[in-house]
């Protein structure tokens, strides 16, 4: 099977995919790299091990729509079977979600359905959370809503900060991410309604 994998930063998710595939933990191959910021990390790491990558600028395009058939043209044209979102700052489009219906992956740093959007290493510590941890989710067509694929606890201890939280959520995403792409590509999930069944 052929990935995608969208990033708008630093990419180290990115990071942990690309070394899973290389080990063959994951049975697939990431046939693209997408970014909506030309200056993102992540295009550095997809180079380094010689992935193709593709930057397109929202602002070259009328709206979310446009951009994303766009995405899809490539995505098409590379035979791509799941879209995973890792650090993509974007949300996608009616249209994409349909194309690409329940093959879109996303991860997000906090145990959904609490803390949704961009801020929620943040927004755990500061409502207080006594544990938190990410998620490696379907994406549907609302903000980190759809059917949970796995999640990973990550106790919040008392002299957190959002690094040293974002740190230990990190290691844990490193590990779940690739594991749901694995169990995707092996057609070992079934999603019933909201839940997704690992067989």
């Amino acid at each position: 099977m052929k990935i995608a994998v969208l990033c708008s930063g630093n990419g180290s998710n990115l990071q942990a995919i690309i070394d899973a595939v290389k080990k063959g933990y994951i049975p697939a191959e990431i046939a693209l790299v997408v970014s909506d910021n030309k200056d993102a990390f992540a295009l550095s790491r997809a180079k380094s091990a010689k992935i193709e990558t593709l930057v397109l600028n929202p602002k070259d395009f009328k709206g979310r729509e446009d951009f994303d058939k766009e995405i899809v043209r490539h995505l098409r044209k590379k035979g791509v079977g799941l879209v995973v979102l890792a650090g993509f700052m974007r949300l996608m489009s009616p249209y994409f979600i349909k194309e690409y219906k329940d093959r879109v992956m996303n991860i997000h740093p906090a145990l959904l359905p609490s803390f949704k959007g961009t801020c929620g290493i943040k927004d755990a510590l500061e409502y207080g959370v006594k544990v938190t941890g990410p998620t490696v989710h379907f994406v549907d067509d609302k903000l980190d809503h759809g059917a949970i694929i796995l999640q990973k606890a990550v106790e919040v201890k008392d002299d957190d900060t959002e690094e040293t939280l974002l740190e230990r959520v990190h290691k844990e995403e490193h590990r779940i991410f690739p594991e749901a792409i694995k169990l995707f590509v092996e057609g070992r999930l079934k999603i019933e309604g909201r839940r997704v069944r690992i067989g």
